[in-house]
Formats: C-alpha cells, sequence, structure tokens
C-alpha cells in the first residue's frame, strides 16, 4: 500500500485529494498545526474524517517537518498548505509569505536532508503568470505576480527548481466547490445568491466583476495532481479548462439559475477592490492532455450548476 503524506489537508484541494487518494487504494496521511483542535470538517463533509490519519506539523517549522516525514516516510508529497486567499494576502502579506514560501523551503529541504527518493507535488497558481491578456498561459508564461499571494507562490516555484529532487509544480487555474470557505468570492456569490432567493438576504456587495477568469471544478483538479506523481520524469504542468467567464457572467448565471435578474440585487463596492488585480486570467492545459490524458470536464457553468444544487439542498 503507498503512503501520500498532504500538508493542508483540511482545506478544500486537501480533502479532494485525501478521498480520491484513498479510492485509489492509498494510506493517507493530512497534516495541520493542531491536529487534536483542528475540525477538519471538509473530511467530515466528505465522509472520510476517519480514513485519514492526522498529524500535527507546523510547516514553516523545520523540525516540525523533518521530524513528521522521517516518522512517515511517505511515497509521495502533496504540498497544499499555505494561505490561500488572494485578497487576504494583501490584508496579511508576511504571514502569506511564510505560510507558502518558507513553508514549500522547508518541505524541500527536509526531503533533500533525508536523501530519500519521495515523489513531490507543490500547488503553485495561475496568479504567478499576471495578467496575460488575450493569451492563454502556458507552461513557458513567463511569471509576472501582482499580489503578495502571487509572489508567496512565484517564490516557491523557483524553491523547488533550485533541487535536484523529484519535485513538480502544478500551476492550477481557479478551481472551485462547496467545499471553499465564504471568503472566496464564488462561494460568496452562490451562498449570497440562495439567500436573497429564500428572503434571508437583499444585496450583494462585490468588487470589480469585469474580471475574467478560468474556472474549473476542483475534484477534477486533484487527479492532474495524481497523474503529474506518477510520470517517470517530473515535470511541471498548466491546469485548467482552457474557458475565461468574467465575472458578471458568473453572477448572472447564478441568479438566472434562481430565477433572478442579478442587477436588482448587486452593489459594486469600491472597498472590495484590490490593490493589484488580474483583469484577464486564461489557462493552456494542452500539455496536461497530452503528456497526462487529463483535460476539463467541467467549465463555469456546470460547477455553478453543481454548487447551487448542493447549497439550495443543504441550507435551502
Amino acid at each position: 500500500m503507498k503512503k501520500a503524506f498532504i500538508s493542508g489537508v483540511s482545506g478544500q484541494d486537501g480533502a479532494y485529494l485525501a478521498k480520491f487518494l484513498l479510492e485509489k487504494g492509498y494510506e493517507v496521511y493530512g497534516t495541520s498545526r493542531d491536529a487534536q483542535l483542528s475540525q477538519f470538517n471538509n473530511l467530515k463533509s466528505l465522509g472520510i474524517f476517519n480514513d485519514v490519519h492526522k498529524i500535527s506539523m507546523t510547516l514553516t517549522d523545520f523540525r516540525s517537518v523533518l521530524s513528521v516525514i522521517k516518522k512517515v516516510m511517505p511515497d509521495e508529497i502533496y504540498n497544499l498548505a499555505g494561505q490561500s486567499s488572494v485578497s487576504l494576502s494583501f490584508e496579511q502579506p508576511v504571514e502569506t509569505l511564510e505560510s507558502i514560501s518558507v513553508g514549500t523551503l522547508n518541505l524541500l529541504e527536509a526531503v533533500r536532508f533525508i536523501e530519500s527518493d519521495i515523489n513531490i507535488y507543490n500547488a503553485s497558481s495561475s496568479e504567478c503568470f499576471g495578467d496575460t491578456g488575450s493569451v492563454a498561459a502556458n507552461e513557458n508564461t513567463a511569471f509576472r505576480p501582482r499580489s503578495p499571494y502571487a509572489v508567496a507562490k512565484a517564490a516557491a516555484f523557483w524553491y523547488r527548481e533550485a533541487y535536484s529532487l523529484r519535485a513538480c509544480s502544478g500551476i492550477l487555474f481557479n478551481h472551485e466547490s462547496q467545499l471553499r470557505p465564504r471568503r472566496f468570492v464564488t462561494q460568496k456569490i452562490i451562498k449570497q445568491a440562495v439567500d436573497i432567493y429564500k428572503g434571508r438576504e437583499a444585496k450583494l456587495s462585490l468588487g470589480n466583476i469585469d474580471i475574467v477568469r478560468d474556472w474549473g471544478w476542483a475534484p477534477e483538479y486533484v487527479e492532474a495532481m495524481w497523474l503529474m506523481l506518477q510520470q517517470e520524469k517530473p515535470e511541471d504542468f498548466v491546469i485548467a479548462t482552457g474557458e475565461s467567464y468574467s465575472l458578471k457572467e458568473f453572477v448572472n448565471y447564478t441568479f438566472k439559475c434562481l430565477g433572478l435578474d442579478w442587477k436588482q440585487y448587486v452593489i459594486c463596492d469600491d472597498s472590495f477592490m484590490r490593490p493589484t488585480d488580474i483583469f484577464v486570467s486564461k489557462g493552456d492545459a494542452s500539455k496536461a492532455s497530452q503528456v497526462l490524458g487529463w483535460r476539463a470536464e467541467s467549465n463555469m457553468y456546470t460547477l455553478i450548476d453543481k454548487m447551487l444544487e448542493y447549497t439550495l439542498k443543504t441550507e435551502g
């Protein structure tokens, strides 16, 4: 039985990945800063709470990381931990940089210190590309980060480049699900729209609704992570749908599904504007299709359908 180690198992991607690997027959270990006090609500939501070995580990503490890795000695490591909100990174730049870049460095250093042939997946981000305009970003597109979160992810990416390890990075574009916390704009729109539909709320306040994003379905994206570590040679891959839509289109379709006109309920609030933002984000995942055999099955419309169905069922 292969052993997989997931840092950040309590997040959206960590929980879906844990479920995916358990179904593949892996023994799964997941970390949290305090495994005894953490709720692991996403693992409970997916019905796998009791199937994952939960371990306390502080990713920014090298001794903690080294100790846990030596104890588990996994076949595969998936580094998904760190502050994950772009908007929050402007308010917490130091914590964001440390949790992502220093955390990744500690993980790589621990594996290098152990001198073990562990396969490592590092979660990079499409935010590293910055604004590419109408050009879809691929693995050869230059990084031009425009947020503390993107700077941290770019730094972590280049740390990984500096070591002769069996490590790769998945450069994932936006991917959503019902496991997203409400601070993410997609989940905020879904939940607020349902609250308006049910008469619990009157308005939805958003920032720039003209931004364009490539949105995919998170459970599909964790399969790509696993496929990357099954390759003989570690390589980086862009993971995206190849389809981009504006936030206005996201809002319009969400409200339309509920029989509502979004223009009557949505307020554009300058306080939600970021100091710097990416106007257009679009990914080219052709390499993933050719090498991994992976292709996104869902787009923005199908993920909205799934998120709405879940929210109406659980909170209706």
